[in-house]
């Protein structure tokens, strides 16, 4: 694995891994309408969001975007939303860490598909114990409150894509689309590379 691209049979093992599923999520207890991701969180496609997020490897969100939009179902899904929006991160986190890994890939998807990206509608105000070190109970208390809406009429009846790395519980994504639902937009769906 180099800077910008695997090597031809990490390639072909990510293609075989692959899935890209697409789950309805109409009722409760979520507060979005469906759920995008390309893999199980496993294998390949783990070590490399492990070392994109916690390891400085913050080149690999171009691997990612350019595997992703090979997909044409998926570009189509993606080009139907209007806005596109990083499951933000907060500034301790991110003077820590240098970036928000979300934030790039969702920017980067913002750019090729053509729809407007957002980062300072949604704020992460509470710097939070890192949702990986708890289980589902504790990940749920954990993220509330942690998030405010701003400028709400700038994603009214708007579709939304918000964008993060894994989905494990769906804690830190339920709890941002309901702050987001605050704006009353017209949809919101969750893309992650992974799903746990």
């Amino acid at each position: 694995m180099n800077q910008n691209f695997l090597c031809n049979k990490c390639k072909q093992l990510l293609e075989k891994q692959a899935k890209f599923e697409i789950e309805q999520k109409t009722s409760y207890p979520y507060s979005f309408q469906e759920h995008l991701y390309i893999f199980e969180y496993q294998g390949m496609i783990r070590k490399i969001i492990i070392n994109y997020k916690f390891n400085d490897k913050s080149y690999l969100y171009q691997t990612i975007v350019n595997f992703l939009l090979k997909n044409k179902k998926f570009f189509q899904i993606l080009k139907s939303y209007d806005t596109i929006i990083p499951v933000p991160i907060s500034a301790k986190r991110r003077k820590q860490r240098g970036y928000n890994q979300s934030a790039l890939i969702a920017k980067e998807i913002a750019k090729i598909v053509q729809i407007e990206y957002k980062d300072q509608v949604l704020i992460k105000t509470q710097n939070i114990i890192e949702q990986s070190k708890l289980n589902k109970e504790e990940r749920q208390k954990n993220v509330q409150g942690a998030y405010k809406l701003y400028q709400p009429e700038k994603i009214n009846n708007k579709k939304i894509l918000l964008v993060d790395d894994i989905y494990t519980t769906g804690s830190t994504v339920n709890e941002c689309s309901k702050i987001l639902n605050q704006a009353k937009p017209e949809k919101i769906g969750i893309f992650t590379i992974a799903k746990d």
